[in-house]
């Protein structure tokens, strides 16, 4: 049985440029680097940047919901999504659900978001206003 997420690698064209983003605007906690890589976290998170020249080969899909979504604290949710747009990041998306949410890419089209709020919420949420043909699963029937 799956316990949690363990890792998350990114490849990354620019290890300079990703380091910068992830570790001096985001302010992840960098462990170590390399010629091709390097280790952070967030949370209890180990994130792994990893150089790879196929990175620039490939541009980031415009209609791919993938994304990777970071908790943030409800009072630090204005001052760091300004701190983001401050930087110059781009928004791939405006937020349309339960949570403040700020949607941003990173330099090789990683699409982040900033989100406040948990499951708990999103469903209670969903409860009150559920999506088309939603189903709970500890709803009877």
């Amino acid at each position: 049985m799956l316990q949690s997420l363990n890792h998350l690698t990114l490849a990354v064209s620019d290890l300079q440029k990703s380091l910068t983003f992830w570790h001096d605007t985001l302010g992840l906690p960098l462990h170590a680097h390399w010629e091709t890589g390097a280790y952070l976290t967030c949370g209890e998170l180990w994130i792994c940047l990893s150089y790879d020249d196929a990175r620039r080969a490939v541009p980031p899909q415009e209609s791919d919901y993938t994304h990777y979504a970071f908790t943030v604290a409800a009072e630090d949710f204005a001052p760091f999504s300004h701190k983001l747009e401050q930087a110059g990041v781009t928004v791939w998306k405006q937020n349309k659900s339960e949570g403040a949410s700020f949607y941003f890419l990173d330099p090789d089209g990683h699409k982040l978001e900033l989100h406040v709020g948990n499951l708990a919420a999103r469903l209670a949420a969903c409860r009150e206003k559920p999506y088309a043909g939603m189903i709970f699963s500890d709803d009877k029937g």
